[in-house]
């Protein structure tokens, strides 16, 4: 013990957030957040580990040919269902380590 502090369970605390922190990892690969853009024309699901997994665009937007539109849409609707995967990933890590990704962010290289 230094200084009042029990350097035994700490390291037993950050082995146990550890495991906890690998165990999220698994489950936010299987939650999906849903983003849309040009008002539901192009659709996009994104995992918890910023993975896009699916890409829906309404074919009335195909048949007008404006490949720059798509492409705006397309992108407008993946970075939002990034940023929502990453408000996901955050939330549930602050559940973990009582930090917000403000503190834990730096430290975990996110």
């Amino acid at each position: 013990m230094f200084g009042g502090l029990d350097f035994g369970q700490l390291q037993k605390q950050f082995r146990d957030m550890q495991k906890k922190l690998g165990e999220l990892e698994k489950q936010l690969a299987e939650r999906v957040v849903e983003a849309t853009a040009g008002g539901g024309m192009v659709k996009v699901k994104v995992n918890g580990t910023q993975e896009v997994v699916q890409v829906e665009i309404d074919p009335e937007v195909i048949k007008s040919g404006d490949k720059a539109m798509i492409e705006d849409l397309v992108l407008a609707a993946v970075n939002e269902g990034v940023k929502k995967s990453r408000a996901l990933r955050e939330k549930e890590t602050a559940k973990i380590t009582g930090m917000g990704m403000g503190g834990m962010g730096g430290l975990l290289g996110m």
